[in-house]
């Protein structure tokens, strides 16, 4: 057998789509390696989303094209929404790139890869949309105990900051019935979780015939599948309806997880970037959460520096960070991205200001988890164990229900188990605690 390796950037969409390389790859007798040097084809999996995964991607491809001096048979693959985007000028600056390829014809990679071995030319195959009947695609997963499902690709909304709907199209989502066998398969094979994924999964059956919504693909989950727990990543606020939040609530396991960025705490910043809504807006959304679901835990995500954005804005966030108390953020400084409106804007923010501000948001963030995580203290938590840590071999390590990481000490290999934890100490990103005999 031939071998790949895959260097996946970027967002657990391309986590999933990673998979399904993989699975596909396999039915024309290639198996993963960890290895890049010994590899037979090199993929890049790439994220457009900020400069810094861009730049990652071109320091990767400087050291592929060192691999393939040595060995000129290598065939290297660059798919993902850099792909997408640059298309064939990625042949032109990286010559020695043999198939480009974009977000809406992965099925292809296998008769791309094929072609590359016979005819040894350069192969760009870029489709400007996802193919009418979206094609189950086979997958080989990089977790035998937690699992991500897409159910809808791509992105309505045009924001003014975000490439996403240039490089992964208009919303489509995918029929209930398929996404119930696959989590049946899942659950058959003795996973413990599903994480539902979509650009904007919240979005998720609106464009259907009959039209429904997440709440409703999350009960019928909850009722024909064994699955013990259902997440989903990542929504848009103006389609998080209350009729979601009590699904969740009516779904026994169904996480009690929501992650629901809302990018800036100030209203003319969220205006800017034509996210759709005010701060009013999102304070609501929060308030419907914790009406139906007390202990939910809610994360989101923020971006600083934001060209035009003042000092006075961005103090609007830290404040909106302290008043939701979120449980956690994924925080970013702005990045200019092509074909988006707020490249061009001639009020960019200096980089060592936008950085300022990013680290004085991670320091708020930190403090914010901190106090979040504190009534966690001499709580017994339901933990499914990932397996043991990447520090201490020793010590096991796992999520609640909430998703919160917990570490405790353990003689015996419980991963892929669910077991009760008596949280002992708490930190801003983690949990430690002592396992509970059962």
């Amino acid at each position: 057998m031939k071998t790949v390796f895959i260097e996946t950037f970027g967002c657990q969409m391309n986590k999933s789509d990673t998979e399904h390389m993989l699975g596909l790859l396999a039915e024309i007798s290639y198996k993963t390696t960890d290895s890049a040097k010994d590899a037979d084809l090199l993929i890049l999996n790439t994220c457009a989303i900020r400069q810094a995964s861009v730049d990652k991607l071109y320091s990767y491809l400087g050291y592929f094209g060192k691999i393939k001096t040595k060995k000129p048979d290598t065939i290297i693959a660059i798919g993902g929404c850099v792909a997408q985007d640059a298309g064939s000028d990625l042949i032109k600056r990286f010559p020695y790139v043999d198939i480009v390829f974009g977000t809406h014809n992965l099925n292809r990679l296998p008769e791309l890869v094929l072609e590359s071995q016979s005819n040894r030319q350069p192969i760009v195959e870029i489709e400007q949309a996802l193919p009418e009947d979206l094609p189950e695609l086979p997958i080989i997963r990089q977790s035998d105990i937690s699992a991500y499902v897409s159910i809808i690709y791509g992105c309505d909304y045009n924001c003014t900051y975000c490439i996403v709907p240039y490089v992964r199209g208009r919303e489509r989502s995918r029929p209930i019935p398929q996404i119930i066998d696959e989590v049946r398969s899942l659950a058959d094979s003795n996973y413990k979780e599903v994480t539902l994924l979509g650009q904007n999964v919240t979005a998720y059956g609106h464009e259907l015939d009959p039209k429904v919504h997440l709440g409703n693909l999350i009960e019928c989950i909850g009722k024909e599948s064994a699955i013990p727990r259902i997440r989903f990543l990542t929504g848009h606020p103006r389609d998080l309806n209350e009729e979601i939040i009590k699904s969740v609530k009516a779904t026994p396991n169904a996480c009690e997880y929501f992650h629901i960025p809302i990018q800036a705490g100030d209203n003319r910043t969220l205006r800017r970037m034509a996210r759709g809504y005010n701060v009013d807006f999102y304070r609501q959304k929060v308030d419907l959460i914790r009406k139906h679901i007390p202990n939910a835990s809610i994360t989101t995500d923020l971006i600083v520096g934001f060209p035009g954005e003042t000092e006075a804005e961005f103090l609007n966030t830290i404040k909106l960070v302290y008043e939701i108390g979120f449980d956690s953020c994924n925080t970013a400084s702005y990045s200019p991205r092509p074909h988006t409106p707020s490249a061009n804007w001639e009020d960019q923010i200096p980089f060592e200001e936008k950085m300022e501000r990013l680290r004085y948001l991670n320091n708020v963030v930190t403090e914010v988890s901190f106090t979040c995580n504190k009534p966690y203290l001499n709580q017994k938590v339901e933990i499914l164990v990932e397996g043991p840590s990447a520090r201490n071999p020793s010590r096991m390590t796992g999520r609640t229900r909430t998703n919160k990481v917990v570490n405790f000490d353990s003689d015996l290999n419980l991963k892929g188990q669910i077991v009760e934890v008596m949280i002992d100490e708490v930190h801003p990103w983690a949990l430690k605690g002592s396992l509970v005999k059962a």
